[in-house]
């Protein structure tokens, strides 16, 4: 009896690993096949776009002639755009993430913002650009002004860098936690010279994923009014005189790189679709670097952390 049920378990265990082996051969091919997709796209892309790349492109404004346009106006107004995001969602995002992880009490109320949080993560974007239009550019007078754009995307990345905070900082073991605690130290010294350090690559990491996925988004802008044609720069920053900084350029119009794509790929020569995948392999390599500077953090920090 007891060889007759040894044999069913090995035939069982045998069984499992050719399901394992299958699943993993599936697995495999459509990972190939979806990498091949995007290589194909990709290598279309680069043949059509990097012959228009030179230093004109990068110093032209738009032009009704596609061998004099540029993309002045739109890498300086995604610079400055991107700048807002960021100043406006990482800090409001870490520390929420920090609250909510290590502070907040666990009950209903928490639980149902920890929900809503999810939830918004996931809501189509052209949402966040509605709910922009009425309470930014109606209700607080902001017009359709870099400042408004950076506003709607922090909006849009908040729960992914709220998300990614805590992730990060439950990955940490409670055993810092505790032997801090034992040391003396207060909640906040736990928090400031434990946690936020030993975290911070994995926090990075997540604020800038959330920040790729801000600079290729259309739709919010278009619909909060960002001009699908420009030929002049926002105010500069900077003052030759005192206080030396200017925050003009806060309510200036602005254009970015996906709304310019859109432009282009929208009229009917073949030469402004050139210029289009021009522009779409600077985002790519934009997006590019920013990862890759998530990895390199990443790594910096996790290689810094002794358990």
């Amino acid at each position: 009896m007891t060889a007759e049920i040894m044999k069913d378990i090995k035939k069982k265990i045998y069984e499992h690993k050719i399901y394992d082996r299958v699943f993993s051969l599936i697995g495999v091919i459509l990972t190939f096949m979806v990498l091949m997709v995007l290589f194909v796209l990709l290598i279309d892309l680069m043949r059509n776009g990097v012959p228009r790349l030179s230093v004109s492109f990068f110093t032209s404004y738009p032009s009704r002639f596609a061998n004099r346009a540029g993309i002045l106006s739109a890498w300086v107004g995604t610079i400055l755009v991107m700048t807002v995001t960021a100043i406006a969602a990482v800090p409001i995002g870490v520390a929420a993430g920090i609250y909510l992880e290590e502070y907040a009490r666990k009950n209903w109320i928490t639980n149902l913002i920890e929900i809503n949080i999810t939830n918004l993560a996931g809501v189509p974007s052209i949402i966040y650009g509605l709910m922009a239009l009425g309470i930014f550019v109606y209700q607080l007078e902001l017009g359709q002004s870099i400042l408004t754009a950076g506003l709607t995307l922090s909006l849009l990345i908040l729960p992914i860098v709220i998300v990614s905070t805590r992730e990060a900082l439950r990955t940490i073991p409670i055993g810092i936690r505790e032997a801090a605690q034992a040391a003396g130290a207060t909640k906040w010294q736990v928090v400031k010279d434990h946690l936020v350090p030993y975290s911070a690559g994995g926090v990075f990491t997540g604020i800038i994923i959330a920040l790729s996925r801000a600079i290729g988004e259309t739709a919010p802008l278009l619909t909060i009014g960002a001009l699908t044609f420009i030929a002049f720069l926002p105010d500069s920053p900077f003052m030759g005189e005192f206080p030396y900084i200017s925050f003009d350029w806060l309510l200036s119009p602005f254009t970015v790189m996906p709304i310019q794509m859109f432009n282009w790929v929208s009229r009917p020569q073949i030469d402004f679709h050139k210029n289009a995948a021009a522009a779409g392999c600077v985002l790519i390599f934009m997006s590019i670097g920013m990862n890759a500077l998530a990895m390199y953090l990443r790594y910096k920090y996790r290689k810094k952390i002794q358990w």
